[in-house]
């Protein structure tokens, strides 16, 4: 299965296994929100741990099948935005364990979650403009400063996990051949709190967020159907499939 709950004693794993990247197609997008609300509502579960193996952490969303089916835009963006909403909206602390690359949809997801640990030499991008759509700034924005997102999302670039582990938005940063010992350590400690506590804490924690980044993300999917109205938009995921390359206009 491409992705999988398991139960580790107080803490659920949703765990990614896709080869090659870790790029979901739209109907693995709708099996995500479930699988959260699935873990996080567990009484026995206080910590919800998200992982992949493989490649990198998440490629984001499967541009061929956003190639060759681009009316299944509406329904990939709802799995997007409930996916997202879910993981912060989760009764329990979620914690997300990066390596490799954090693309697209994958920020949406860190950037979503209570708490990043990383693997050395990891880095987020958010490359939407080079594929067609938009979105995900809301969920970045909670983990960079505004000029920063904005620099990434017009260039499509790359931004280290060093460089969010300095801005305070990645907890740590570790070997990659320590991430998954050292995540599960995190998620212990925070598995060892009263169920109770954690799920009010959540509560109250979300509440005093100056904004909601689901509504703001919600907007920008707006936008991203109208990008998708656009003919450079086709020509965008025409030239990621044919060359793996951005398009040039």
């Amino acid at each position: 299965m491409p992705i999988t709950l398991n139960k580790h004693g107080r803490i659920a794993e949703i765990l990614f296994e896709h080869p090659p990247v870790n790029a979901f197609n739209t109907e693995m997008w709708a099996s995500l929100p479930g699988m959260v609300r699935e873990a996080s509502s567990d009484p026995e579960v206080r910590c919800v741990l998200i992982r992949a193996e493989g490649k990198g952490f998440c490629g984001g969303v499967d541009i061929k099948e956003m190639q060759a089916h681009p009316e299944l835009i509406v329904a990939l963006n709802k799995g997007n935005y409930e996916t997202f909403k879910a993981i912060r909206e989760a009764e329990v602390p979620v914690v997300a364990a990066v390596h490799n690359f954090v693309i697209g949809g994958g920020v949406n997801i860190a950037g979503a979650c209570d708490a990043v640990i990383a693997a050395q030499g990891a880095y987020l991008s958010l490359s939407e403009i080079d594929r067609g759509a938009m979105g995900g700034a809301a969920f970045m924005m909670r983990m960079l400063p505004v000029q920063k997102v904005r620099a990434n999302f017009f260039t499509g670039g790359k931004v280290p996990v060093e460089e969010l582990h300095r801005a305070g938005s990645v907890e740590k940063v570790v070997p990659l051949e320590q991430l998954k010992d050292e995540a599960f350590a995190f998620c212990e400690i925070i598995a060892s709190k009263s169920r109770a506590a954690l799920v009010i804490a959540k509560q109250a924690l979300n509440l005093i967020e100056p904004w909601n980044p689901s509504d703001h993300y919600r907007m920008e999917q707006g936008f991203t159907l109208e990008m998708y109205m656009h003919e450079d938009s086709q020509t965008a995921r025409d030239a990621f499939v044919d060359s793996k390359g951005a398009a040039k206009f």
